[in-house]
């Protein structure tokens, strides 16, 4: 666990909007040196300027880095920016992410290499450029400290219908996060690891389509998919937790050293039921057996 970040350095992907950009407030207050990276560089900008007027009493020291994460190349040159600015990061918050919803088999190929590019490859380009640097820190000081936060959801536990793309990125984040932990382990008591698992939090991933690239553009959606944009903006604008909220919780991980993130403690049960699921070798339970009317609604929906 770490003891402090005041006076550290962070990076943020993601980080004009929603957790990154609510971290990163959190982070200038804390007094650190903070690397900004997103997608879409006129909100970075903007995100930018306001955290560096965060840091008292003279602001916080910013560098902006506009990247698409799924490109491995571009997080390599994150990676060598930070390295030059600030040297090896303490904080490393792979938090980039888009979401997509409907019937798994209506996803197109382009569907696919998008979410999977950014949800899960965006976040194993992290892990590949920054860890190394991280360890090399801490062998060269035995009081260095770091920690990774991946992002990942509670669509990465549990499988809720008409999310396929968007369940299976987010799974494979909980394991690659899972292994990055047990691995971290063999070699160091420097640096750990955390994922984030969020439910619903207004945070903007409803309209990830804005900043989808053109080479990845959508077809024409299909009814599961518009029922599934629908759906998933209702939930997420009308979510109780704040961005913020969580961009704490994650502060108070790290200090903890605690690895599983909730926004939704109370939403854990049905990561549990799915659990047993597999241990008793039962059929996958209704996702839905709490909220009912929800999944109805759903079958609705689709049917048309």
């Amino acid at each position: 666990m770490m003891k402090t970040l005041q006076g550290r350095t962070a990076v943020l992907t993601g980080a004009a909007s929603g957790f990154g950009l609510e971290l990163a407030r959190l982070c200038a207050g804390l007094g650190m040196k903070i690397v900004m990276a997103d997608v879409q560089q006129d909100a970075l900008d903007r995100a930018a300027a306001e955290v560096a007027a965060l840091g008292q009493p003279n602001g916080a020291e910013v560098l902006a880095f506009r990247l698409d994460v799924s490109k491995a190349e571009q997080v390599e040159a994150l990676g060598a920016a930070t390295l030059a600015r600030f040297g090896a990061p303490h904080l490393v918050f792979n938090n980039a992410g888009v979401g997509i919803g409907g019937l798994i088999w209506e996803h197109s190929r382009a569907d696919w290499e998008w979410t999977i590019g950014v949800n899960l490859m965006g976040v194993a380009h992290g892990v590949r450029v920054f860890t190394p640097m991280m360890l090399t820190a801490a062998k060269a000081d035995p009081a260095w400290e770091g920690h990774i936060v991946n992002t990942a959801s509670m669509a990465g536990l549990v499988n809720m219908p008409n999310m396929g793309a968007y369940n299976v990125s987010k799974h494979a984040v909980v394991s690659l996060s899972e292994t990055l932990y047990q691995d971290l382990r063999l070699v160091t008591e420097q640096v750990s690891a955390s994922v984030l698992c969020p439910y619903f939090v207004p945070t903007g991933i409803h309209q990830s389509e804005r900043v989808r690239p053109g080479d990845l553009s959508a077809t024409a959606p299909t009814r599961s998919q518009l029922v599934g944009q629908a759906m998933a903006a209702k939930a997420v604008t009308s979510g109780k937790v704040s961005a913020a909220e969580v961009a704490q919780k994650v502060v108070d991980a790290v200090l903890a050293g605690q690895f599983y993130i909730y926004s939704h403690p109370q939403a854990v049960s049905i990561v549990g039921t799915r659990a047993e699921d597999i241990v008793r070798s039962r059929n996958p339970s209704d996702p839905f057996a709490e909220r009912p009317e929800v999944g109805e609604r759903l079958r609705q929906a689709l049917k048309g």
